[in-house]
Order: structure tokens, then sequence, then C-alpha cells
């Protein structure tokens, strides 16, 4: 899913003090020298595209935004002039250097997906939150390239690490890293789906590298493996279907509709990554930020459902979990735990803790859990206890829901 954080604003270059030069330099050999900058500092794909993104990108944005696929995801129709353009988000802009770091994991990430009482996490938030990895290095690069050039950039450069209105996956095809797959998520034939990416916007003209075509042919394993359904079309994503935007985005209710099919998934979704073919190509991942905790993964849902604010934040502290709060997190392992099977009486003590949670958020889907698991003469007793005190209206909501198929199956 994309993101766009405002607390996290472009980097700009130092200024020109204390810089070394590097005189007489073609373009080309700027280049080359770069590239191997980048591969030497950890960076495991890099590629050169011009500060401009194709028509088709732009209406393929314009065609997603009329359509409300973005849902709550507001900050993209807000920014969509600059996000369309890299020319409008900094006119200075000539070459954008396109970086990319694998997370490749070592084992199946669909692997927690069999155990339903504990809680399957997405395999990019397992380890460290790769936006400090990912722009430290960036950073180190820029800081390089700026003191190697000062006179070839007099406009400077500006790092962005997916906290910008950046088109990230069009310009890494453009810089050749890989191509939009039928998921919509870049595919390169070296690292399969596992690639963050950052840019460097250049003041400075060099040659950009060949895109990259399309290698999906006729296969569609990425759009069948969706459990709900989030592809109108390949190549299109309707976010408000999507696991991963329901779970992280999204900052309500889940639709019901949809919450059977989440399973056990509480942070994002890898089902259409994984089944990517061209991963076979992709070796484990080599940095060390981006291994997973012990903690993270597979985390029992019990456990989980009793943290408080505190907790969650020191369980989470460093990881992209951290940033959806303790009660969207909370709403997801309850929904998680709503799809468990019957009979584990740790998960239904955490739901019963839960219906009366602070969080009105919390409490909806406490309810939903609850309705799920326990008896239903414990349902009923609850419901009389609970909605005759309950203030919000999407908890009673949750409340009626019952009262409703109560009458209908009387």
């Amino acid at each position: 899913m994309p993101s766009d954080n405002p607390r996290h604003p472009e980097e700009r270059a130092q200024p020109a003090s204390r810089r070394t030069r590097t005189a007489n330099t073609s373009p080309s050999e700027i280049r080359d020298a770069i590239r191997a900058e980048a591969l030497a500092l950890g960076f495991d794909a890099v590629g050169f595209a011009a500060a401009t993104l194709a028509e088709e990108a732009r209406g393929n944005l314009a065609e997603y935004l009329r359509r409300g696929y973005h849902g709550d995801m507001g900050w993209l129709a807000d920014k969509a002039a600059r996000r369309g353009d890299p020319q409008v988000l900094w006119p200075e802009a000539k070459t954008i250097v396109v970086l990319g770091l694998a997370y490749t994991p070592e084992d199946d990430p669909l692997a927690p997906l069999a155990c339903p009482e504990r809680g399957a996490i997405s395999v990019y938030a397992r380890g460290r939150d790769y936006h400090d990895t990912v722009k430290k290095r960036l950073k180190a690069l820029a800081r390089w390239i700026a003191a190697r050039w000062p006179s070839e950039l007099p406009e400077g450069l500006k790092v962005f690490v997916d906290t910008a209105p950046v088109m990230e996956k069009p310009l890494a095809q453009a810089a050749g890293l890989g191509w939009q797959g039928k998921h919509t998520n870049l595919v390169s034939r070296q690292f399969g789906s596992w690639l963050f990416l950052g840019e460097i916007y250049l003041s400075l003209e060099l040659e950009p590298d060949a895109p990259e075509a399309d290698h999906c042919g006729s296969c569609r394993r990425c759009l069948d493996a969706c459990p709900t359904d989030a592809f109108p079309a390949p190549y299109r994503l309707d976010a408000r279907r999507c696991i991963s935007y329901l779970t992280i985005e999204h900052r309500g209710p889940i639709p019901h509709e949809f919450r059977a099919a989440i399973g056990n998934r509480i942070y994002g979704c890898d089902d259409c990554l994984a089944a990517c073919p061209w991963n076979k190509f992709a070796g484990a991942a080599q940095e060390p930020d981006f291994l997973p905790r012990a903690a993270l993964t597979a985390p029992r849902l019990a456990d989980l459902a009793r943290l408080d604010d505190a907790a969650f934040r020191a369980m989470f502290a460093g990881t992209a979990v951290k940033r959806i709060g303790r009660d969207r997190f909370l709403r997801n392992v309850l929904i998680a735990i709503g799809n468990s099977p019957t009979g584990d009486p740790s998960l239904l003590a955490a739901i019963r803790a839960c219906l009366d949670d602070p969080s009105p958020l919390v409490r909806g889907a406490a309810v939903w859990a609850f309705v799920r698991l326990a008896d239903p003469a414990e349902t009923a007793v609850a419901m009389d206890r609970n909605l005759a005190s309950e203030t919000d209206s999407a908890v009673r909501q949750e409340w009626r829901r019952l009262a409703s198929r109560e009458t209908a199956e009387a």
C-alpha cells in the first residue's frame, strides 16, 4: 500500500561549504560513480530516470482518484498535482536516482496464516521501520554526491523515501528497476516483489536508464490470491477492499463484508506479493534491520489483545506497526480473534476485557468477536448489560446487529 507522511519533509543537501570538488567529470562518469557508491553503501538496485512522468502514469492516478479507490487516503487527492509531476514537486529536478533495498523473507511469508490463534504481520513490518533504514542510507549517498560535484548541482538535490508525494513505482519502472505488476506493486526480475524504494532528485541532467518492460504475461496468480477481490481488473487496485489498507490506513471500523476474509492478518497482507512467480529468483535479504523480530513473527492474539497503550508502544518501538496506534491495532487483533476457532478460553477472556475498553473502535470489534466465539446465552446477557450504557453509535450498532439476528432466528 502507498503512504504519505507530512511530518517527514524532504531532505535538502548540505550547503557547498567544506565539500570536496571533483572537476572535469563527464555526466556518464558521474552516473557510473553514483551507481557504484550506491551499491557500496548497501543498496541492492540503482537506476536513473528523467524527472518526468509518462502521461499514462498521471492518467492512471487521476482515474484511481476519480473512482474513489483511495478510500480514506485523502492525502493522495490533496497532493495529486505534485504526485503526478516531479516538476511540480521540485521544478529544479532534472534526474531522479531511484534506489531499492530488498527485504525478501527467508521463510514462507504466509506461514503464520496456518496458525489462527496467532497474528500474521506483513513481512515488511516484522523488522525495523524501513523508513529509518532507507532514509539514513539515502542521506549518506546524497551527502557523498553533493560533496563530489557541488558545481554541477547548483540547485542541490533532495531525498525522498515514501514520505512525500512521489509516484515511486512508475519512476522505478522508468529507471529500469522493475515493472508494475498486475498487483500494482513493483516486480523485479532479480528481487521479485520485495523491494523498498527511495529517490534522490538531482538538479543535474544525467542519461536515464532504459525502462523495464512488463514481464507478467498471462499470469494472474497475484489477482487470484487476493482474499477480498481487491483487484477490479489487472493493474487496478481498489484500496477500499485491500486488507493492507483496511488494517493500516483505514481509521474506522472494518466493514463487515471483509472481516471473515481478513482471517488472522493483523497488520497488512502479503498474499498477492507472495504469489508472484518472480520471487523464486530472489535471495533472502541481507540487511540486518529487515530481519524479523521474534516477537513479531506470529505473536499470540490473546497476548496482543491485552496491550495497553504503553505496552503497545514498547512492543512495537522502532517498527512500522507503531504508526497506526494501539486502538487500530487492537481492532485488527479482535477481528482476527473473531476468526479463530472456538474453544480457546484465553481468547474469549481477552475479548471480554475489550468489551469495556475506553476506545469505541476496540469495543466495536470486541462485540463482533464476542458474538462469534461466545455462547449465545452469554452474548445475550452481555448485550443487555452493555447496550444500555453504550454511548457510541457505531458500537451500539454492533450490538443491534446481534439483536436483529436473534429476532430473525426466533
